[in-house]
């Protein structure tokens, strides 16, 4: 329901409306604000239970979405699962910093992994299901600077060499082959399958591959009822336009097929994303306002105790009125310098930690480093019907790299460890490497071993979830050649009379639509181009996709040329947008990868804003 002025509305009892405002009146005066604040919130919490329908708060407090006692019970061993996070951290981090050597000095990021870790493993662990899964597998879009993470876990799977890992951005001058910077199916046509750098390219192209499957579904041609489309994106990244271009499509088509995952560390290459502001109070105000679900993951379980003593409301407000650039501030200094700076902001917050040590306070995780707190988002993002669904998961960027990179303006560029760091990492991370083994410039990867534990729960995991990801499927079975029969108007000609070339595309069109081997694989885009070029008169015949139908009475329903919908409908009309038809484009090109059933995509645009618009975005 849209929100309306209450002058807009009839008041059918003036003195009930009365009675409930002086009895708001008294409650302000005799319990305070704080109190009056919480029953409001009650109120309105039983509102929507009961579907009164009221608008929802854009902005929540700056808490965990999902309280302690609503929380799932965590199926995993979270001990082997963190050990397994420690190796391929470590070997996320040393391939980029042995692709420094002397010689090499290809560049890399090793703090945007760091932050996002967790964020991967619950999901690799417990969620992301791989091709062989009976659902068909899900679609992941991972965060085009995390890709360290993603070769260092293959590598603990036993799928790269630690030479290939020795190729890091080295595709062609690595003998044993190289990894690419970035995912990118064209450079690793076997692991990668969607691109997702440039920044902003991920989050569209999630968004119409979701689409697509549902597409897909509607139109008989494949069930994928049972397969999500999951997007890690940067907190920076969301300022690329193309990241929230799309969003109100998914909210407008049900897409509860879709899950994006915000790595929220508060930082971006040069500095603070919202150093003054809030950037997960912003995301949510954005996504909950484009109609979307939201889960935020901001605190870890350590900050439970703390958030139960908040009878007054003060570590709740702290949180709220705390601009970002402290927060990043706090977790690049010591836990002293936090009780001093947040804590002790308020005697009330301050009375809370008194008894507690600098290291119990320093000790205090957010949210998107908890394999508990994540395991609820993500389980109730994947149950939850009805929308797409958001997880904004606070991180800290460079998480356990040591204080030289933690929460650090520079970490973003940060490449190389020192010996030191080197140390620190691996004791921080309890691995058994002896100092003589730390050489500066190439210290060793770490491998547990294939006996043992760790090992095994990892690939019992993947198997039971459909087998290794990502990986991508290169072929696909052909079609038929269509009839030759289809192209004899064109091949003839016109004689003398003048054709327009769009005219006769449609003619082709249409029959080539009607051959039975590929007719049926035949997807047309528009991005609101086809009156111009004629095209409407596949409107009756081959219908626009649209998964509600068209619940409307059409203005022109006498005509022959009448606009129709349908949950059926072939055409992808994508109104006044290049950059969604483009998005369309890739989703329906790449099926034959992607779900081992190839369509034929027919992208139609003209003049200069096709032609630069979409030639940007190709």
């Amino acid at each position: 329901m849209q929100d309306l002025h209450l002058s807009q509305l009839v008041d059918s009892n003036p003195e009930e409306t009365a009675e409930w405002q002086q009895s708001l009146e008294a409650l302000i005066k005799h319990a305070g604000p704080q109190r009056a604040r919480y029953l409001m919130l009650s109120l309105l919490k039983q509102a929507h239970e009961k579907n009164v329908g009221l608008p929802n708060l854009r902005v929540t407090d700056y808490m965990n979405t999902i309280p302690p006692d609503k929380e799932p019970a965590f199926p995993g061993d979270e001990f082997l699962e963190r050990r397994i996070r420690a190796y391929i951290r470590w070997n996320a981090a040393i391939m980029v910093h042995r692709a420094q050597r002397p010689g090499v000095g290809v560049g890399g990021h090793i703090s945007t992994f760091a932050s996002s870790a967790a964020l991967y493993e619950v999901g690799f662990n417990h969620f992301f299901r791989g091709k062989d899964h009976l659902g068909g597998g899900d679609q992941i879009f991972y965060q085009g600077h995390a890709s360290p993470g993603m070769y260092a876990r293959a590598y603990l799977e036993g799928r790269f060499s630690e030479q290939q890992l020795d190729g890091f951005r080295q595709e062609l001058s690595n003998p044993g082959g190289g990894l690419s910077s970035y995912p990118h199916p064209r450079l690793m046509p076997d692991f990668w399958e969607f691109p997702t750098v440039s920044m902003g390219l991920g989050p569209i192209n999630a968004i119409y591959q979701a689409r697509f499957n549902r597409y897909l579904n509607n139109r008989g041609i494949k069930d994928t009822s049972d397969q999500r489309v999951w997007a890690f994106l940067g907190d920076g990244e969301m300022d690329e336009p193309e990241s929230v271009s799309a969003l109100t499509l998914a909210a407008r088509e049900n897409l509860d097929n879709l899950t994006f995952v915000v790595n929220c560390n508060l930082q971006r290459l040069d500095g603070p994303v919202r150093g003054n502001g809030k950037i997960i109070q912003e995301l949510e105000a954005l996504f909950t306002g484009a109609g979307w679900n939201v889960i935020k993951v901001i605190w870890g379980r350590e900050w439970d105790p703390l958030f139960a003593m908040d009878s007054e409301g003060a570590l709740v407000d702290l949180m709220n009125t705390t601009p970002d650039g402290d927060f990043q501030t706090y977790k690049a200094e010591s836990g002293k310098f936090v009780r001093d700076n947040f804590f002790g902001r308020d005697p009330r917050t301050a009375a809370m930690v008194s008894n507690w040590s600098d290291d119990d306070i320093w000790n205090l995780k957010r949210g998107g480093h908890d394999y508990q707190k994540l395991f609820a988002a993500y389980k109730a993002a994947s149950e939850h019907k009805g929308r797409p669904t958001v997880i904004l998961a606070k991180t800290i960027k460079g998480w356990t790299l040591g204080s030289h990179f933690e929460g650090r303006n520079a970490t973003h560029q940060m490449k190389k460890l020192k010996k030191d760091d080197l140390i620190a990492l691996r004791d921080r991370l309890y691995l058994e490497i002896p100092d003589d083994k730390l050489d500066e410039k190439l210290p060793p990867y770490f491998h547990p071993g294939q006996e043992s534990p760790e090992f095994k729960y990892m690939m019992d995991r993947r198997n039971d979830l459909g087998g290794s990801i990502p990986k991508r499927r290169r072929h696909s079975r052909p079609l038929p050649q269509p009839a030759e029969s289809h192209f004899d108007v064109v091949m003839r000609g016109s004689g003398n009379q003048e054709v327009a070339t769009t005219m006769a595309f449609v003619r082709l069109l249409k029959d080539l639509a009607k051959d039975e081997g590929i007719g049926a694989r035949i997807v047309p885009i528009i991005p609101d181009e086809a009156r111009t070029f004629g095209m409407d008169s596949l409107f009756p015949t081959m219908k626009i996709y649209s998964p509600h139908g068209q619940k409307y009475i059409s203005v022109d329903r006498e005509l022959v040329l009448s606009y129709k919908e349908s949950t059926t409908g072939v055409i992808l009309h994508e109104g006044i947008n290049e950059a969604g038809s483009t998005a369309s484009f890739t989703a329906v090109g790449t099926s034959y990868s992607t779900h081992d059933e190839p369509m034929i995509p027919v992208y139609i645009f003209y003049s200069m804003f096709g032609f630069q618009r979409t030639g940007d975005a190709f």
